[in-house]
Formats: C-alpha cells, sequence, structure tokens
C-alpha cells in the first residue's frame, strides 16, 4: 500500500540547480543580421512620377487637345495657302513669262516666230489662275511643313525630331534639285529635240499644252530626285542594305534604262542618256545613305 507523500520528506531543492519545469535551454547558434530591404518607391504612382532623361523627353497630350490642335494647324495652314495664292495670282504673268523662256529660246534657235499661241477664249485666265494655284501651295509649303512639324513634334523624342527635320529639309532639297535639273537642263534639250523635229509643218506651241507639258517634266524630276530618300526609308526598315543594293547593281540599271525610256518625253538618246546618268547618280548616293544608316544602327547595337 503506498505511503502518502509526507510533505516533510520532500526533497530539499538545490539552489543551483534549476527546477525541472524551466528546462536549461539550448546553445543558441550565432545569427547573423539580416539587413533591412530599402522601400521602393513604385514609378507607376501618380504621386512621385519618374523623370524621363532630357533626350527621351516627349510630349503626351488627350485624344481631345490632339484634336483641337490639329484643327488649330489646319486652319493656319489654310490661311497660309490662301494668302499664297493671292500672291501667285497677283505674279503669275510674270512668272509663266519665266518658264515661257526655254520654249521662245528653243524657237529663236529653229528660226521660227518667238510667239506663243492659246487656241480658246478662256485659255489665257484659266493658264494664269491654274498658275497661281500652283504658286500659291509652292509659297505656302514652308508654313505647311512647319505647321505640319509644330502638330507632330510634341509626341516625339529628341532624336526622332533631329531625324524628322533631316528627313522633310533634305526632301525639299532634293525635290528643288530636281526641279532646277529640269528646267535648266533637261528641258533645253527635250525642247530642242522637239522644235527641230517639225518636218514639213509650222509649230504653233499652245500656251496651255506647253505648261501642262513642263509641268510633268518639272514635277517628274522632282520626284525622281527623291531617290536616295526612298533608299534611306527601306533601309531604315530594314528592308535594303548596301550589301543587297550594290549587288544588284546591275538590275537596278536595267530598271533605271526602262525608267528613262518611260519618263523622257522625247525618243533621242541623248535626252534618255541624260536621264539615266542622273537616276545613277542618285541610285550611288542612295547606297551611301544606306551606308550611314547601317553603320549608324550598328555602333548603337554594340553601345548598347
Amino acid at each position: 500500500m503506498p505511503l502518502m507523500d509526507d510533505p516533510n520528506n520532500q526533497p530539499e531543492l538545490n539552489p543551483e540547480q534549476p527546477v525541472a519545469a524551466e528546462a536549461a535551454p539550448a546553445e543558441s547558434l550565432p545569427v547573423e543580421p539580416v539587413p533591412a530591404e530599402p522601400l521602393e518607391v513604385a514609378a507607376a504612382t501618380p504621386e512621385f512620377p519618374m523623370p524621363k532623361p532630357d533626350d527621351e523627353e516627349g510630349g503626351r497630350m488627350s485624344f481631345f487637345e490632339h484634336l483641337v490642335e490639329l484643327r488649330k494647324r489646319i486652319i493656319a495652314s489654310a490661311i497660309a495657302i490662301g494668302i499664297g495664292m493671292v500672291i501667285g495670282l497677283s505674279v503669275s504673268e510674270r512668272v509663266f513669262g519665266y518658264l515661257a523662256k526655254p520654249m521662245l529660246l528653243a524657237l529663236h534657235n529653229a528660226h521660227l516666230e518667238e510667239k506663243l499661241i492659246y487656241t480658246s477664249p478662256t485659255g489665257a485666265i484659266s493658264l494664269i489662275i491654274t498658275l497661281g494655284l500652283y504658286l500659291g501651295i509652292v509659297i505656302a509649303l514652308p508654313v505647311v511643313l512647319y505647321q505640319v512639324w509644330l502638330f507632330i513634334a510634341p509626341g516625339l523624342y529628341k532624336h526622332e525630331r533631329r531625324a524628322v527635320s533631316l528627313f522633310i529639309f533634305s526632301s525639299m532639297f532634293l525635290f528643288l534639285a530636281g526641279v532646277a535639273f529640269g528646267y535648266f537642263i533637261s528641258l533645253p534639250y527635250v525642247l530642242k529635240f522637239l522644235i527641230g523635229f517639225q518636218g514639213p509643218f509650222k509649230p504653233l506651241i499652245s500656251i496651255n499644252e506647253y505648261f501642262d507639258m513642263i509641268l510633268i517634266v518639272l514635277l517628274g524630276l522632282g520626284i525622281i530626285f527623291e531617290l536616295p530618300v526612298l533608299i534611306f526609308c527601306l533601309t531604315l526598315f530594314g528592308i535594303v542594305t548596301p550589301g543587297f543594293l550594290w549587288r544588284n547593281f546591275r538590275y537596278a540599271i536595267l530598271v533605271i534604262t526602262i525608267l528613262a525610256a518611260v519618263v523622257t518625253p522625247t525618243p533621242d538618246a541623248t535626252t534618255m542618256v541624260i536621264f539615266m546618268g542622273v537616276m545613277t547618280l542618285l541610285y550611288v548616293l542612295g547606297i551611301g545613305v544606306s551606308y550611314l544608316v547601317v553603320r549608324k544602327r550598328r555602333r548603337a547595337e554594340a553601345s548598347g
């Protein structure tokens, strides 16, 4: 029979010995302090927008603001064209006298009467009005291009602004160079051949038909002179490379020959060779432009 526990028989506790309920703690391992992670501020929060670099700064506009800006630029361009047309109508007769000089010179060299005619009662006034409208567009073109630039520039980065401005100025320069080439070089050869090939007939040159012809020649050459700009755009989008253009040079000459035969308004070989030579030089210039674009792109990829 078990005896009841006597409180006097309880074992004495050693003060140096810990109580059983309080077990000795295990030897703790050294814990390395964990560095606190810095707080990150969300870049997308409107309170703390992350600033863009200076060279990557572009404007942001709402859709309604775009419409208001477009309306403003269209109105400014229309006003500029209207003012240009008024100026063009006031000087169109004088300008046509300047445009008629190659024709009158060709008649003089062929020992013919230096005179242009019109074959309908409204022929002269129709020519003056048409020429005045064209002159108005040409006069207002810098203002129109400037309005287009003001509309697209806020949405572009700085490097894109430089590229677009270079594109616009180079396109205008090449177009004017083509018009100048047509007026001073191509047109005299064309008219000399056409007037010299008169046979037993006496030419009566209508001012309206003459204006239509020189308009086609000058505008056509102005567009043809945009060939380096076209090659620049194709290279920029990776469609062609300078190696591809150079390897297919003989095929390009074949295409240039066909285009020269179609564009040349006369069947003589001299004018056709002149057109071929000019387009070949433009093609070679386009290869140089393509090489510069590719080299700049490779440098950017190597540095990036």
